[in-house]
């Protein structure tokens, strides 16, 4: 993400969880789709204005004209914030309370919600890093490296951490083996493998060595900075000579062994696109099929149920080790007694927000076991959810 005077976070496990551990009230949420491009872009911070008035409206029913001025200042600061709407994704998330403040973009567009409430409204942010089908593409070459997230949905570039060296030059600098030698002599411009050496001598070996320590630092920040945050499955895009190489160097458990073995420069965004899904579809299948069976094995041993009372109490509990939960589905009940997990039927007005399964989910997150959401088709129950106990 390009420098803006407003700090931009990428969704991660870590960021959520902060989220969830604040309660100092009020809490502001606001959420809306961005653009990427001119002209589409320049209604975004009209957009980002209307939601604050709304936000506004919401505090001005509890705080005076002065605490709700206070409240709304670091949005402010944001929707002022020219450079900041010049680099927006394809979403937009916003959270702000008592020393906190936090500007997350999404690479998938999302509704338009403004909440003030006394916990931070987090059900989008969840779901979107929960989802079985998302993944990532890096695609690696002497030239550059690139960035891409995509589901069985969507797919795009995504702005890559300034950390990360571009090139081969970039990453070694000073160790760079021989520093006269052309870009040719580390597979082309063309991206082709051309093992000619022009320059100052030397040998194919140092230029070998020279590719996997390259390759070891492009592997480990992708990890860090990726991976690791999401927890989602890697492809590698690069010539098919690199493959062995980067997998070797690569300590990254995320990074599927099959990748695309194409100078990723050469290749168009949906081509792109359908070779990585032709890769990631079957490792999806496969890891939904293995957590529905776990559930009915656990199920089996009286370690699994979607009773709607026995899960929201082992919920309250902290007993839950995994919940699967129906991706788009919404129950109108909330927990209402976070001692005996009770719950309660709403008639509810705003269904994102008076959901039994973002409840349950919240709660389970907090208390550190994993969410999955999965399609209708692949969910193993009809009440919308699945649980399986840690005990």
């Amino acid at each position: 993400m390009k420098e803006t005077a407003t700090h931009i976070q990428k969704v991660s496990h870590e960021v959520i969880q902060k989220l969830l551990n604040v309660h100092v009230a009020p809490c502001i949420s606001l959420y809306m789709p961005t653009h990427q491009h001119h002209p589409e872009n320049a209604q975004d911070p009209i957009r980002f204005q209307n939601l604050m008035k709304e936000l506004e409206a919401s505090l001005l029913l509890k705080y005076d004209k002065a605490a709700t001025k206070e409240y709304l200042e670091p949005l402010e600061k944001v929707s002022q914030d020219s450079s900041f709407w010049k680099y927006t994704s394809k979403g937009l998330a916003v959270f702000s309370a008592a020393n906190l403040f936090e500007v997350v973009a999404l690479q998938t567009t999302t509704a338009e919600l403004a909440i003030v409430a006394d916990s931070f409204h987090t059900k989008p942010l969840r779901q979107y890093i929960q989802s079985m089908d998302r993944y990532h593409v890096v695609g690696v070459s002497m030239n550059g490296v690139k960035m891409y997230e995509g589901s069985h949905r969507d797919f795009a570039e995504i702005q890559l951490d300034e950390t990360i060296p571009q090139t081969i030059e970039e990453a070694l600098g000073d160790e760079l083996t021989d520093k006269h030698t052309t870009v040719a002599s580390y597979g082309g411009t063309s991206g082709h493998s051309v093992n000619m050496r022009h320059g100052h001598g030397g040998k194919k070996e140092e230029i070998d060595n020279d590719i996997e320590r390259f390759f070891r630092i492009v592997a480990q920040e992708i990890y860090e900075k990726y991976s690791k945050p999401t927890g989602w499955p890697l492809i590698l895009a690069a010539l098919s000579e690199h493959h062995s190489v980067f997998q070797k160097v690569s300590k990254n458990p995320h990074l599927l062994h099959r990748g695309i073995k194409s100078n990723p420069a050469g290749l168009a965004l949906e081509s792109l696109k359908e070779k990585a899904w032709e890769i990631m579809e079957p490792e999806y299948m496969e890891k939904m099929e293995q957590m529905v069976e776990k559930y009915e094995l656990a199920r089996a041993g009286n370690k699994g149920s979607d009773d709607l009372k026995e899960v929201s109490v082992a919920a309250v509990e902290g007993r839950i080790d995994t919940l699967l939960i129906e991706a788009d589905r919404m129950i109108a009940k909330r927990i209402t007694n976070l001692e005996t997990g009770n719950t309660q039927n709403k008639d509810l007005k705003n269904p994102r927000i008076d959901d039994l399964l973002d409840d349950m989910s919240e709660l389970v997150t907090k208390m550190g076991g994993t969410i999955v959401v999965l399609p209708p088709s692949q969910m193993p129950t009809e009440s919308g959810f699945a649980a399986i106990f840690r005990y």
